[in-house]
This record gives C-alpha cells, sequence and structure tokens, in this order.
C-alpha cells in the first residue's frame, strides 16, 4: 500500500488516480482499435470517450454516496472522498452514456457495446491495481502464503489479509482475453456485452464473499450491494443473450455520408 506516487511542487498525485487514467486511456485505444475494424467511425468513438468519462465518474460517485448514505459522513465528504467510487455505478453512468451518444450521434448501438466490451474489463485490471495502493476495497483475515499485510495506517494492520484487489484484477485480465476472442469470433450483435455482463457479474459475486470494507447497507440482510447489483446483472446480461441471439444478424456496418466524403 503506496498511495502517493510522487509531488510535485507541491502538488500530491495519488497512484489511484494514475491508474485510473491509465485504465481509461487504454481501455479506449484498445476500444477505438477494434470499433475502427468493424466500420465505426473514429470521430465518433473518440468524442465518445469524453461521454463515457463523465458518465462514469458521476456513476461512480453518487452509488458511492448513495451506499453510504446515513454513515457518519456528510454527503460532501462521501462526494470528495478521493477513492470513494464504486465500479457498478461507473459501469451504470458508462452505459447510460453510450445509449445516450448513440442515440444522439446514430452510432450503432449493439457493435459500439460490443467494442467496448473486452476494454471495460481491460481498464478495470488498471484500477484494481489503483485499489491495491490506496488500501481499500481490501479483504478477509486469512493464513494464505500470498496474503498481504498493509502498514501501520491501514486500518487491517497487524492482519494478513487477502489481497481482493489484486485477485479482481486478474479475473479481469482472463475475462478482457475471453471477451477480446468472443469478439473475433461473435455470431450476433451485442453477445460480447452480453457475455461481459454475465462474467463480470460471476467474478464479483465471488469475491465479494472474501472483502472486508465497508460497502454500504446488506441487501435483504445477506448479500453486499455489490452482490445485488451482479445479480441484476447477470440475470440482465442472460437475458440479452437470449433476446438478441434472435433478432441482431451480425452484419456489415454501413458508413454514415461523413464517412463516404472523408
Amino acid at each position: 500500500m503506496h498511495p502517493v506516487a510522487f509531488d510535485i511542487g507541491g502538488v500530491t498525485v495519488h497512484w489511484y488516480g494514475i491508474m485510473l487514467a491509465a485504465g481509461f486511456m487504454i481501455g479506449m485505444w484498445t476500444a477505438g482499435r477494434r470499433g475502427v475494424k468493424i466500420g465505426l467511425n473514429a470521430e465518433d468513438i473518440s468524442n465518445l470517450m469524453l461521454w463515457m468519462f463523465i458518465g462514469g465518474i458521476a456513476g461512480a460517485k453518487l452509488l458511492f454516496v448513495i451506499n453510504h448514505w446515513g454513515e457518519q459522513q456528510s454527503i460532501k465528504e462521501l462526494f470528495l472522498q478521493r477513492s470513494g467510487m464504486v465500479f457498478h455505478g461507473a459501469m451504470i453512468g458508462t452505459f447510460i452514456a453510450v445509449f445516450l451518444f448513440t442515440r444522439k450521434t446514430k452510432m450503432p448501438l449493439w457493435p459500439t457495446f460490443d467494442s467496448l466490451a473486452p476494454s471495460f474489463a481491460l481498464g478495470h485490471v488498471f484500477g484494481r491495481i489503483g485499489c491495491f495502493m490506496t488500501g481499500c476495497c481490501y479483504g478477509q483475515k486469512c493464513d494464505l502464503p500470498w496474503a498481504v499485510q498493509f502498514p501501520e495506517n491501514h486500518g487491517t494492520h497487524p492482519d494478513q489479509i487477502h489481497p481482493t484487489q489484486i485477485y479482481e484484477s486478474l479475473l479481469n485480465l482472463t475475462l478482457y482475453g475471453t471477451l477480446a476472442w468472443i469478439f473475433r469470433n461473435r455470431k450476433f450483435n451485442g453477445q460480447v456485452i452480453a457475455y461481459y455482463l454475465i462474467g463480470y457479474a460471476i467474478l464479483r459475486f465471488g469475491v465479494e464473499f472474501l472483502r472486508a470494507d465497508g460497502r454500504g447497507h446488506l441487501w435483504f440482510g445477506a448479500l453486499t450491494s455489490g452482490q445485488g447489483i451482479s445479480l441484476i446483472l447477470l440475470i440482465s446480461g442472460i437475458v440479452l443473450c437470449r433476446l438478441l441471439s434472435s433478432r441482431e444478424k451480425l452484419e456489415p456496418i454501413i458508413p454514415k455520408e461523413t464517412d463516404k466524403l472523408s
């Protein structure tokens, strides 16, 4: 755990921010290359990134505040907390941004989501490394050979705990590789994003059992908010896959008139 990367002129730069930025940029670069290969407009993809960034940050912060509503911290303190973001909120905010942008620009919705889906997992690889460096999203006590011990200023010290951030980072890397392969061999539009929802829901639901950090109120007195939302994502992914497999044929994308003239 080393939250601070370096200081420049009195400005402190944290690893969490560096990893989030790296994950976003690398994820969007790979998504852009994937989208152009199937005929999406490069300028539209570039403009979409800003919408996704704003939607993701807003959603991540909002869900964090909702999860911790009524606790000792004020709403202002929750919003300003550096590592106070929830990935499920970022996902929902990003999905809304993509939907609105594709409606505005007439980009094909499901091919756009398919191009982005593997990169969602890839970006999350870096995000969880940032969590590890910051010390959030930590695991329960364990005596496994790869258990970690955070410094004295961390609430878990001197316990050995599960490095749940690393678990999820590695699982997301595996998910990225799987989705990238599915993208190249997909049978219908929307298949990759549906499989992403299913895959991430399963891995997140499992990792939640090993986490020990505060994640807000329990659902039905038994499930964490992460597990509850994961179940919704799992069902959504399965339903989406069933619906789109019979409705969305994999056809070439027809360039817009502006693309033809350029």
